[in-house]
């Protein structure tokens, strides 16, 4: 069927509430090339958001799948275990962050890990405080909407929200909350904690979960200071600090997982998105002592640590492990630094690049010197660069960030293909 018959069809049995961000439907990928079904291509700079590090249908993974698919699909772990998982699990801890005994556990979506690493955090700590920060994007769960930041259009209609989750400023640096400068700010918005245990006393307080470079948020990425001397905070208070590195995390910053630039150790992790290549895997990793205090049968489900899934994730390690994935993102992050340094110079509607890494985002302004955001502006830039072969998302509370989160493994051509239509998208403006 063609794009048009498939939106017709799509219209009359998809909710509409379950949109797509652009009116095509994919027939096909490979690496970061996506074709649709009227055989339009088009460079993804989405990457399923954030899904894809690996490339699409990446030989290692489709191999790993069929293989699996091929001898059990599904037992469900908590009846009878199989061996992806365990080796999964082994190779998870030791990758991690952290020169303590892990352990793992396994479940399918980002929303259901996060949901879990609260739970572990309470029953380890036997508090109900959780702290999460402005701008944060956690889930659409119940409680993970809850951690959300934005109401519209995450949290709108579905209330009431859970309880204990206690919210404080970001280091959002071009919008500082606090109305500072980095550094003369001596990094104020990581102090604040100290303040907000006033609402939620460390005694009331499991756990700080944060983002290392938040995603939907719009990439912000704090400074050098700040997660060490948060964490330094929750250790001081017998708090646990928890990194979500679901979209942050496989390396999508040029190291495995995010809040390695800040050389902290966190207690928990959440792990998502590419690691398993588009096959819904998620994990908690976290210290043995934490991971193990839960009784049995406490944490636990189904799907979680598909058979399947879990072949798909060995094989992405196994890509890191012997392709070489991780100097890829280096050098990746690298050229598009230099790249939209130069378009910075270039537009003044950009007011801001930062991230980590090819994690990298430019926020769009009308104006440097009021910073107010060009949502429409972001938009148009969006849609030219679809309707030329590019895609790109937007995201920021003010949807006037452009985000990019390509396949580790786009090619030299490809990525100047597409600097080169961002370009005219940002030229086509003043036109």
């Amino acid at each position: 069927m063609s794009n048009q018959t498939l939106d017709e069809l799509r219209g009359k049995v998809l909710a509409k509430s379950f949109i797509n961000a652009k009116p095509a439907f994919v027939a096909s990928g490979k690496g970061a090339m996506l074709t649709d079904v009227d055989g339009r291509e088009i460079i993804d700079f989405a990457g399923g958001i954030g899904v894809m590090n690996v490339g699409h249908s990446a030989p290692r993974v489709v191999e790993a799948i069929k293989d699996q698919a091929e001898k059990v699909t599904h037992t469900c772990f908590m009846v009878l275990p199989y061996e992806p998982a365990v080796t999964l699990g082994d190779r998870l801890c030791a990758i991690t962050p952290g020169s303590f005994p892990k352990k793992a556990f396994f479940a399918n979506s980002g929303a259901e890990a996060v949901e879990n690493v609260v739970k572990i955090a309470r029953y380890y700590t036997k508090k109900p405080g959780i702290v999460v920060f402005e701008h944060a994007f956690h889930g659409r769960s119940l409680l993970t909407m809850t951690m959300t930041s934005k109401s519209k259009p995450y949290k709108w209609g579905f209330g009431p929200m859970a309880s204990e989750v206690y919210r404080m400023p970001y280091a959002y640096c071009y919008r500082c909350p606090f109305g500072l400068k980095y550094p003369e700010c001596n990094v104020a918005c990581a102090d604040y904690l100290n303040e907000l245990f006033i609402q939620t006393p460390p005694e009331n307080t499991a756990a700080v979960v944060a983002e290392p470079v938040m995603g939907e948020g719009g990439f912000i990425a704090p400074p050098p200071e700040y997660f060490p001397k948060l964490a330094k905070i929750c250790k001081d208070n017998d708090v646990l600090f928890v990194s979500d590195e679901i979209q942050a995390g496989m390396g999508r910053t040029g190291k495995m997982f995010a809040i390695e630039h800040w050389g902290v150790e966190p207690d928990l992790m959440s792990v998502a998105k590419s690691l398993a290549a588009g096959m819904p895997l998620s994990a908690v990793v976290g210290r043995e002592e934490i991971m193990d205090s839960v009784h049995p049968g406490g944490i636990g489900g189904t799907y979680g640590g598909n058979p399947v899934a879990c072949a798909a994730a060995n094989a992405v390690l196994d890509m890191f492990d012997h392709d070489g994935l991780l100097e890829t993102s280096a050098a990746l992050g690298e050229k598009l630094w230099k790249a939209f340094g130069e378009l910075q110079k270039k537009y003044e509607i950009i007011g801001d690049v930062r991230g980590k890494g090819p994690m990298i985002a430019m926020e769009l302004v009308k104006d440097r010197e009021t910073k107010e955001p060009a949502k429409d502006e972001t938009a148009a830039i969006t849609k030219y660069a679809f309707d030329n072969g590019l895609l790109l998302l937007s995201c920021g509370p003010y949807y006037n960030v452009i985000r990019c989160l390509m396949p580790l493994v786009i090619t030299d051509e490809q990525l100047d293909k597409a600097l080169a239509i961002m370009d005219d998208a940002f030229a086509s403006l003043t036109k």
